[in-house]
């Protein structure tokens, strides 16, 4: 199962992404939009939706240490993902006018995609994109995030708003993905 995290300033540019393969099993949900598809759909436009449902794609066929887990070598299913996360925003914000929390659940959903977003005081916005459903997992993550976030921005060689390169913080974002989701 895989995770998308997004970090978004409050004008909406991105401040740090991240992709975690999780080693839980996947739920099984083969060719949402191709199985609706008429049996005389094998054009191109056949194989857009098949790549906009999350359909497998040759991108996805290659395991990465014999251990089951498919890694994304092109960068077209990226793409795709970062367009879901851009196309969340405006429901995200509705959300975050109507309720006052700052962990927003599950937001939006795309086929078998579904947004959940954190915003912080700062109106900064968490943005993660899961297949599966687990909500004290993913509200643990952004806990964690969020701590990890504040105390890069403690940090007086890091300006606020700008995109995050420390190892450091990559490191434990990966390892908090790691544990909770």
């Amino acid at each position: 199962m895989s995770h998308h995290l997004f970090l978004l300033s409050p004008s909406d540019t991105p401040v740090y992404s991240l992709a975690h393969q999780s080693t839980k099993p996947a739920p099984s949900t083969a060719y949402p939009l191709a199985s609706n598809l008429p049996s005389w759909s094998t054009s191109a436009f056949a194989g857009t939706l098949n790549a906009l449902s999350g359909a497998t794609s040759p991108a996805y066929n290659q395991t990465a240490g014999g251990n089951g887990v498919g890694v994304a070598r092109g960068g077209q299913d990226r793409h795709v993902i970062q367009m879901i996360a851009n196309a969340s925003l405006d429901v995200i914000e509705d959300v975050m006018r109507r309720e006052g929390a700052m962990y927003l659940k599950a937001v939006d959903k795309f086929n078998e995609w579904t947004v959940s977003a954190f915003v912080t005081p700062g109106n900064m916005k968490f943005i993660l994109l899961h297949e599966g459903k687990n909500d004290d997992g993913i509200r643990a993550f952004f806990m964690d995030v969020w701590e990890l976030y504040v105390k890069t921005l403690l940090n007086p060689f890091h300006s606020a708003y700008t995109p995050i390169r420390s190892t450091v913080f990559d490191t434990r974002v990966r390892a908090s993905a790691k544990r909770h989701l």
